[in-house]
């Protein structure tokens, strides 16, 4: 009996070295999946979950499909570290993440120090790169003083002599960005009248709007997230106060206009090109509409990152780090929002930043 067991195990282990071994590639998204801003976590999700499904049923990658993971940061800085060193204990090779700059930047560390290639969608924040944790680490998207220049110079040029508050959420995404947009406005010759830090998460902003209402002010620019850019609209109209808001990409959802209603008609968002636009991205953009799920946001910057790690993986033969690193950093991705060429930081050739405006419930490209 022990004989014919030692014989079956030598035969295995013959072939198991005669045939190539592979194994599936565990990759994951990590976003605010719960909380305020879980309506980019959905956005995330969709994307990355498409493009897996779409590249697993085109055969995988060298032979191996992806399989996924999802993690749930709630843009808190504290969880997004745990859940960082969860996906790490689990095997994860990439993950697309995080969204909020808060969070990509604690969990970066954990990701260069395992090994892990993460590229995130969505965090603008120009210290994720600047003070890159490890060559791991990616973004997709643009930065916060690429966002802000093109704000800070249009509130100059298009609100001249007006009385201009910067407002901001004090998170390294919402200070970030006002401070650029700050940074921009001076340069043209503007000039602030407020500068105010705002608490995210309260509801409510009587206060605030009081004193922005006693300074007369005309036009506001908010570093923050849409659930505070709405109830701050919202309250402002609600006083009287008619200055039009202008904000970031975190306003790039419907959702803002679930919580302004007709408020919100009027208020200005910097944020890319519509992708959904691109000939390039029409097949998958269908994809969604049939599922009933308008693909906004970053949905699409989601499914590129996987799209690039796939292809730095065919490309590598391989998915050990070091040598799928070697092809992120020499290669041209051609993806669905354009094609993509990482920089020595880590950041990427992508379309520059263009002002959108809500109107009629929608948002629409200025």
């Amino acid at each position: 009996m022990k004989t014919r067991l030692s014989a079956g195990l030598v035969t295995g282990l013959a072939l198991a070295l005669a045939t190539p071994a592979y194994a599936d590639v565990t990759i994951a998204v990590v976003g605010p999946m719960t909380g305020s801003n879980a309506v980019y976590g959905a956005q995330m999700r969709n994307g990355v979950e498409q493009a897996v499904a779409d590249i697993n049923a085109a055969g995988g990658v060298n032979g191996e499909k992806l399989v996924l993971k999802v993690g749930d940061d709630a843009c808190d800085p504290k969880q997004a570290v745990n859940v960082a060193n969860q996906m790490a204990g689990e095997g994860v090779k990439f993950v697309v993440g995080h969204y909020c700059s808060g969070s990509s930047i604690p969990a970066s560390a954990v990701y260069a120090e395992e090994d892990i290639i993460e590229i995130s969608p969505a965090s603008t924040n120009p210290v994720f790169t600047d003070k890159r944790a490890g060559p791991s680490i990616y973004r997709i998207c643009g930065r916060d003083d690429q966002q802000g220049a093109v704000a800070g110079k249009y509130i100059a040029e298009n609100f001249k002599g007006k009385k201009v508050a910067i407002l901001h959420d004090k998170s390294a995404y919402g200070k970030g960005i006002a401070d650029e947009t700050l940074k921009a406005l001076q340069a043209a010759g503007g000039k602030e009248t407020l500068y105010e830090a705002i608490t995210a998460g309260e509801k409510d902003y009587s206060a605030l709007v009081s004193k922005l209402k006693q300074a007369g002010v005309e036009v506001i620019y908010l570093g923050g997230y849409h659930t505070e850019g709405g109830l701050l609209v919202r309250q402002l109209r609600e006083q009287g106060v008619n200055a039009p808001l202008i904000g970031g990409d975190a306003l790039a959802t419907s959702d803002f206009w679930a919580i302004t209603g007709k408020a919100g008609e009027g208020t200005l968002f910097t944020f890319p090109p519509d992708q959904r636009k691109l000939p390039s991205a029409a097949e998958v953009v269908a994809k969604f509409k049939a599922k009933n799920f308008d693909p906004q946001g970053y949905t699409l910057y989601s499914y590129a990152a996987v799209q690039i790690y796939a292809d730095a993986l065919k490309a590598a033969k391989a998915s050990d780090t070091e040598k799928v690193l070697a092809e992120m950093n020499k290669a041209d991705f051609k993806t669905i929002v354009g094609d993509v060429k990482f920089d020595e930081k880590g950041d990427p050739t992508v379309a520059g930043y263009v002002f959108y405006e809500f109107k009629d419930g929608s948002y629409v490209e200025k």
